[in-house]
């Protein structure tokens, strides 16, 4: 069967991770493809919450993606495969934090100064656009304003919807130590944004089609 098809027969037919990485690790590795679309959107989530920065994000997000390709057999399915791609990114990007912490030479403002994260969805009418994009700003700074503790169990287990557990899990804390910095995370943010916002907040961070596409592009080339 050629690679697109399966590609498609893939799609389709709702195949699991487990399957999907199977097929992988037998050679079809075209069908990486799938779990890299599966999960750009969570990983830059959860990688962009700790690094603040687009592009250094995107490079980590390959990097994990690339590093979880060359372990798949140490893969043994104790946890969803999810949250064991989630926490090779998560530990991907606190070792680019540590170097970055390390070169204290580059100036703190680069960081300041990057531009906004794309927070308004293409489908939506003009005016639904301008409020959207007002209210994934004030979300997206609220929530990149708190310490870096708090920032990031709020993007997983917030913005991202993963339970209790598989927060745990992707950030090695304790499920206690996840509610106990959700309860503080939450608190140190205002109420009325989250009232505000609602169930709309995951859509105020897509990870567009373009930044996706290049994370994908990017992985293979180095396969």
């Amino acid at each position: 069967m050629q690679t697109s098809e399966t590609l498609e027969r893939a799609r389709s037919e709702g195949w699991t991770d487990q399957e999907v990485v199977e097929r992988v690790k037998a050679g079809d590795t075209a069908l990486y493809e799938i779990i890299m679309r599966r999960y750009n959107q969570r990983l830059y989530h959860v990688v962009r919450a700790i690094l603040r920065d687009d592009a250094e994000a995107e490079d980590v997000i390959q990097d994990a993606y690339v590093r979880a390709y060359q372990h798949l057999d140490q893969f043994a399915g104790r946890a969803p495969f999810s949250t064991w791609l989630t926490r090779i990114a998560v530990h991907e990007a606190l070792r680019r934090m540590r170097w970055r912490n390390s070169n204290q030479q580059l100036e703190d403002t680069e960081h300041d100064q990057e531009g906004h994260m794309s927070v308004v969805e293409p489908s939506l009418d003009p005016e639904q656009r301008a409020s959207m994009g007002e209210l994934g700003q004030l979300l997206e700074e609220a929530v990149l304003d708190l310490p870096d503790q708090y920032r990031t169990v709020i993007m997983v287990r917030e913005v991202e919807e993963l339970s209790t557990a598989e927060t745990a899990a992707a950030l090695d804390l304790t499920e206690e130590n996840v509610k106990v910095r959700l309860h503080r995370g939450r608190a140190m943010m205002r109420e009325r944004l989250f009232a505000r916002v609602g169930g709309s907040g995951k859509s105020a961070f897509p990870f567009m089609g373009s930044r996706c596409d290049r994370v994908v592009f990017g992985v293979f080339a180095r396969l």
